[in-house]
């Protein structure tokens, strides 16, 4: 029986679609080394040209370590550089995002393929278990309908569609039968669910929450404006995860006018100091450096950042991506400059998640995903990070926590 690797760059999006290929496979074994492996499926992120490159130098890579391994393009790039990695034969296959529930059959191909689909596809998939995994990640739809100046995503991924709420249940029913009691609901624009099918996020975790064995839920991404008042009233239920990321990308008007943004700063201020006022531990992403961020910007930036309740933050400096309005901008900031902002601002944020742990130290609850040798580690509710330390063995289980040693490295406890 022939082995198959799979090796996943990007999102939890990303992540829900490996493993609904990996469910697919009948006569093929999962590969846990790529150099054993006869086919390497690359399921790629294409956010930003580095994306690309990273992808790129993969494939270089395994073309020198396994040269005899069939490799297979999936996941975003295969829309968007798959057919020039075809073309020059760096790939043996390309498959798009419709494609992947067929991953079995196309594992047999003898030719070469080039079999990209479409990007209307809505994954009807049930998948019972998360391999490596403690935690289940639940895709809920695809696409977004937004038209950020420096995102490429719509165009790989398609326009926001909803997946069927009964099977979202079902599968959640199913997993949680196999024990997973944390879900995290991702997507490409999670916020979007339910437009299409006259339903709404809200009402799809009130659901999931009536389902036995589910004990926490999390939600991916969300923009400002797609966090409502049903949303809001249900943040106080118990098996919310007291966490929320939320996509500012900047806090400079100026900027998210520029990035075509829906969001302004003020109505992000009231949010945001609305969400604190429940508990919630609160992050963002922010793009740092991106064409037209002058000095006067970055100040008014970072003055609002220091205003903001912000615990998390996945900050990255401005790459510029093919075939976007950002990539035509003037004004560009000089990558020494993105670079000291970018540290300036993750600096202010690990000093802000720092005083948010240190006042919140007891009462967590962290599912222990991974660890050995007397030593394991988990996420608590507020989705920060946790060293256990104890005799017996804890991965995969549910701890309560009531005292703590905070530093401003992690959060450490012994049982």
């Amino acid at each position: 029986m022939k082995q198959v690797y799979f090796k996943t760059f990007g999102c939890r999006t990303n992540q829900f679609d490996t493993q609904v290929m990996i469910s697919k496979l009948r006569e093929f074994r999962l590969a846990t080394d790529e150099t054993q492996a006869d086919i390497i499926v690359v399921n790629s992120c294409t956010v930003t040209n580095g994306a690309d490159s990273s992808v790129r130098n993969y494939i270089a890579s395994i073309q020198r370590k396994n040269p005899h391994a069939k490799v297979i393009l999936a996941g975003c790039g295969s829309h968007s550089k798959g057919e020039s990695l075809f073309a020059s034969k760096r790939v043996f296959g390309v498959m798009g995002h419709s494609e992947k529930e067929k991953i079995n059959t196309i594992l047999q191909y003898e030719e070469p393929f080039y079999q990209i689909g479409d990007l209307e596809h809505i994954d009807t998939t049930i998948v019972e278990n998360f391999v490596g995994k403690s935690r289940a990640f639940i895709k809920i739809q695809e696409g977004c309908d937004f038209a950020c100046s420096y995102c490429i995503i719509p165009a790989v991924r398609g326009g926001a569609r909803s997946h069927q709420e009964e099977t979202i249940l079902a599968q959640v029913s199913k997993l949680a039968s196999n024990g997973y009691g944390e879900f995290i609901l991702t997507g490409t624009n999670v916020g979007s669910y339910g437009k299409d099918r006259n339903t709404s996020i809200a009402q799809l975790l009130a659901k999931m929450s009536q389902i036995r064995g589910v004990r926490r839920i999390r939600l991916g991404s969300l923009e400002p404006i797609q966090i409502d008042e049903p949303l809001l009233e249900l943040l106080d239920e118990p098996w919310m995860a007291k966490h929320l990321h939320i996509a500012l990308q900047h806090t400079a008007d100026k900027m998210l006018e520029l990035m075509n943004r829906r969001n302004r700063y003020r109505e992000d201020y009231r949010l945001f100091h609305r969400l604190a006022d429940k508990g919630y531990a609160l992050g963002t992403d922010f793009i740092v450096g991106h064409p037209g961020e002058d000095e006067v910007a970055w100040a008014e930036a970072m003055e609002r950042v220091r205003e903001l309740p912000l615990t998390h933050i996945h900050a990255f400096s401005y790459s510029k991506r093919d075939n976007t309005a950002s990539a035509t901008m003037r004004e560009e900031v000089r990558g020494d400059i993105a670079k000291a902002r970018h540290h300036e601002l993750t600096a202010l944020i690990k000093a802000k998640n720092y005083a948010f742990r240190r006042t919140h130290t007891t009462g967590l609850e962290v599912l222990l995903e991974s660890g050995k040798e007397g030593v394991y580690y988990g996420l608590d509710q507020y989705f920060n990070r946790v060293e256990v330390r104890s005799e017996e063995d804890l991965r995969a289980n549910w701890v309560e926590l009531n005292q703590l040693e905070v530093s401003d490295e992690k959060n450490q406890a012994l049982l």
